[in-house]
């Protein structure tokens, strides 16, 4: 497992930007793939974004639409999310995940992680 922390939430306006930043410590972080989810009052948590150990391969959430990002800097041991065009509807407390298990097919399921962060709050006012 590795350990995560996440930060760079907080309160935007609609149409506004954010960048989510998560910080890796405890394994070789270029062999973890990792992933951010979401999860909104009253909701499950679900899947956003994931990326590869090396960053060459992406999969996104069908709700993204081009707005979400999700890049890495193992040299940082960090995972970013930049976030642009946000809604109401994006309000949820954020998560980043990772998974010692390499996948030909990036993973979308809460299940195929094992580690996990805290979360942080974002929040879209309309």
């Amino acid at each position: 497992q590795v350990q995560l922390v996440e930060s760079g939430g907080g309160l935007v306006q609609a149409g506004g930007s954010l960048r989510l930043s998560c910080a890796a410590s405890g394994r070789t972080f270029s062999s973890i793939t990792m992933a951010w989810f979401r999860q909104a009052p009253g909701k499950e948590r679900e899947f956003v974004a994931s990326i590869s150990g090396y960053g060459g391969r992406t999969r996104y959430a069908d709700f993204v639409k081009g707005r979400i990002t999700i890049s890495r800097d193992n040299a940082k041991n960090t995972v970013y999310l930049q976030m642009s065009s946000l809604k109401p509807e994006d309000t949820a407390v954020y998560y980043c995940a990772g998974s010692s298990s390499f996948y030909t097919i990036l993973p979308t399921r809460r299940t195929d992680f094992d580690s996990w962060g805290q979360g942080t709050q974002v929040t879209v006012s309309s």
